[in-house]
């Protein structure tokens, strides 16, 4: 086991030093690392880079369809304005007030399906225009929204990550999807009553080129608050592609629980409910949506790529899987290489007697998921990479922590809401796109997010002390 532990924290080392010090892309970060835990383990060069391989591709058959096909979905939510009609909802909602949580809970939503930075991306423009008509300080917007998106990005799949740990830990998807889901809703009221009020002790402006000549609203009307564009769908119509997958997803695995699988009725779910099919049949609902709102598609179309098509075959069909693509890479690749580490890091048997060790000693079970992944999280600065090691290192131990997949893939990405930093791509979004400084983006975002795993790790322990999770 001495050999195991050794070998495991240089690798998480050369990891840290590569990403941090040398400015290595994350892919190739993972991938050195893997080697050299591969070949400290013993497996020898060959055998190393098999694991690798193996594990790059089986994680890549299990994820890569989904985050390609989400990703079309962000393409299209962002075309078509539906994003807009889910922020026009939260603000009549809460009759103009509080126009953090309008945003916040819209990326909220939008992330669960699709990669956490290209939903704060795609919400930049809206949250910096909303902050203006309500004269809220971009540290509260942008601060909540982000918290929205990072909570389900962690926590909730079909996205990326999330969907790549629950394969990992074999949890059952559909419960993962109803738990993460209410943990993190409850976690993000929780947070925000408590930080809510200190964030907006300090008025930043939003940045000029995303709001224009637009000026705040005197009139104390939340209508004028309002998104007011022409062709924009209903909120019914905005939120069918984005949940049909997801309510598929989980119907599939609930039935499984109370039906027979000989039967005809769980046949069909469980062929509508499989990951990949799930995901598009929400492709060919926002084809459908767009269909309906063409005209909007091709002006939006227009104004956020800067091309002048007007076929909307070619708008769809083409440039938004072109986009897609070109924004799903990233995600793709470094949720691979990740699945290749933990394949190397799972196979090897000493892993048992850690947690034989650790189960021994009466260390709080609960704690140690959580703790590998905020620590990874705070060392890698990416969530999916940190997630995905901090599985592969408590999967094989579940036994003997007392733990069950569902607790700890909870526990896990609840430690990757922690400690977000410099070295965080996500962390940047919020300096390049909102006029926020590094210092304050570490008082409002970092602070924000670490708060919000701290408020998930007591959720989460509690409901695995008392077995209900």
């Amino acid at each position: 086991m001495l050999q195991f532990l050794l070998v495991t924290l240089l690798a998480v080392a050369v990891l840290i030093f590569s990403i941090v010090v040398l400015k290595m892309h994350p892919v190739l970060a993972i991938f050195l690392a893997a080697l050299i835990t591969g070949i400290g383990y013993g497996y020898g060069i060959p055998e190393t880079i098999s694991a690798i391989t193996g594990g790059f591709g089986s994680t890549l058959t299990g994820t890569g369809v989904c985050i390609i096909f989400g990703a079309i979905i962000a393409m299209g939510v962002r075309d078509t304005g539906a994003v807009k009609s889910m922020v026009n909802a939260c603000v009549t909602g809460f009759k103009g007030k509080n126009m953090e949580l309008a945003t916040g809970l819209a990326s909220f939503l939008m992330s669960i399906p699709v990669f956490g930075d290209i939903v704060g991306v795609l919400m930049t423009p809206i949250v910096s225009i909303l902050g203006k008509r309500s004269k809220t300080s971009m540290s509260t917007m942008s601060g909540f929204s982000a918290l929205g998106a990072n909570l389900t990005h962690c926590m909730v799949p079909p996205t990326p990550g999330a969907l790549a740990m629950v394969l990992l830990l074999g949890a059952d998807m559909g419960m993962t999807i109803l738990w993460g889901t209410v943990i993190c809703l409850a976690a993000y009221l929780i947070t925000w009553v408590i930080c809510h009020g200190w964030v907006s002790k300090e008025y930043i402006e939003p940045r000029a080129e995303f709001v224009g000549s637009i000026q705040p609203v005197e009139t104390g009307d939340y209508r004028e608050m309002l998104i007011k564009e022409k062709g924009l769908p209903n909120l019914f119509l905005a939120l069918i592609p984005i949940f049909v997958p997801v309510l598929l997803i989980a119907g599939s695995s609930f039935a499984g629980l109370v039906m027979d699988t000989e039967s005809a009725v769980y046949k069909v779910l469980a062929v509508l409910g499989g990951r990949e099919m799930a995901m598009l049949i929400g492709v060919i609902l926002m084809f459908l949506l767009a269909f309906k709102y063409k005209d909007a598609v091709t002006a939006n179309h227009k104004i956020n790529t800067g091309k002048s098509t007007e076929n909307l075959k070619e708008i769809i069909l083409g440039d938004w899987v072109v986009e897609a693509l070109q924004a799903a890479l990233m995600p793709l690749m470094i949720t691979a290489m990740g699945g290749a580490f933990s394949a190397i890091i799972k196979a090897n048997p000493a892993i048992n007697e850690l947690g034989n060790a650790i189960a021994a000693v009466n260390f709080p079970s609960v704690f140690f998921p959580f703790m590998i992944a905020a620590l990874l999280m705070a060392a890698v600065g990416s969530r999916t990479t940190a997630g995905m090691t901090a599985a592969a290192i408590c999967m094989p131990m579940m036994a003997q922590l007392g733990l069950t997949p569902l607790a700890t893939f909870l526990l896990c990405g609840a430690g990757t809401m922690c400690f977000s930093h410099v070295n965080d791509s996500g962390f940047w979004i919020g300096v390049s796109f909102y006029n926020i400084s590094v210092k304050q983006n570490f008082k409002y975002c970092t602070l924000l997010g670490t708060i919000a795993g701290v408020v998930l790790f007591v959720l989460i322990s509690t409901l695995a002390v008392v077995h209900i999770i």
